[in-house]
């Protein structure tokens, strides 16, 4: 099925008749085609599904391209990124065709669809916004962290459950609260598992979102359980490179309060909620990535 998504986005670029742009994009590493998947399974496997994914797709994997470089990461999913290789400039360059060229497919789609996806980029952009402001200081405000990551991750993948419904002619509803809930679901778990894998299996440093300005929920169940000069010190160590001693500190109050397991419980809530919008449904299919997403190690 993804074979068919992997090929229509080739054949776009290469209707752009530019070789380098081209082989740059075959050089983007593939992740998991997480959004694909779902538009697939939920609106089965047709001409106009395949090429719905592959819009998705391609404006994911442009926001990726931007967040590189505002990140300044050198790496993506363990590939050396666009903006360590090429430069910053090509990298933005590269994510802004990537959007065109998705925003010039998708005006072919019926106006329902064209509105929900739009409109979940303008939110994504929103969230990357909230994001960089965000980390210029430390954050202890949950609530305000869930919008964050609805806006930056959930948005796009609601979006993608809910037009995949409305291709097959589904009750959208239900299916956009299920994309909802995965993307945050799946964010909670890249959180932790920031923290609690090695850089072999995450392609970068462990611990690098904190060095990043980001402070996810296990620092903020941190945060609450230390007295005031944990606190102190967990405040002190935000957005800077952590020493040995630091980052075994954390660890070490981290697994003592169990905030990774306060983190879990929280993503566990929101994916029995998804879980039980489409189990009417009988979307075994649907219920299966959240099974396989919650059960990532760490």
């Amino acid at each position: 099925m993804l074979e068919a998504v992997e090929k229509c986005m080739i054949s776009w670029m290469e209707e752009l008749e530019n070789d380098e742009i081209s082989a740059l994009f075959k050089q983007l590493p593939q992740g998991k085609r997480l959004r694909a998947k779902l538009v697939l399974k939920i609106a089965g496997v047709s001409a106009e599904s395949v090429k719905l994914a592959a819009i998705i797709e391609l404006i994911h994997a442009a926001s990726l391209l931007h967040d590189d470089v505002i990140d300044e990461a050198s790496t993506r999913r363990g590939v050396t990124s666009v903006n360590a290789s090429d430069g910053s400039k090509v990298a933005v360059m590269m994510g802004d065709i990537l959007y065109s060229k998705a925003y010039t497919e998708l005006v072919d789609f019926d106006t329902k669809i064209a509105k929900a996806v739009a409109k979940a980029v303008t939110i994504l952009s929103i969230g990357e916004y909230i994001d960089v402001k965000m980390g210029e200081h430390f954050n202890s405000d949950e609530d305000a962290y869930l919008d964050m990551i609805y806006k930056k991750t959930g948005s796009l993948i609601e979006a993608t459950a809910y037009c995949a419904a409305v291709l097959a002619g589904k009750q959208a509803e239900d299916y956009a609260l299920y994309g909802r809930n995965l993307g945050l679901s799946f964010q909670i778990i890249d959180d932790i598992l920031d923290i609690t894998s090695d850089e072999k299996t995450l392609g970068k440093p462990a611990l690098n979102d904190y060095k990043e300005g980001k402070t996810t929920l296990p620092y903020m169940y941190l945060f609450t359980a230390l007295d005031t000069q944990g606190q102190k010190r967990l405040k002190d160590a935000h957005g800077k490179t952590l020493s040995i001693d630091e980052s075994g500190w954390i660890k070490v109050e981290m697994k003592r309060y169990r905030c990774v397991e306060q983190s879990y419980h929280l993503a566990q809530k929101l994916s029995d909620e998804a879980i039980a919008a489409v189990s009417k449904h009988n979307e075994t299919d649907l219920v299966a990535i959240i099974d396989d997403m919650m059960k990532r190690e760490f």
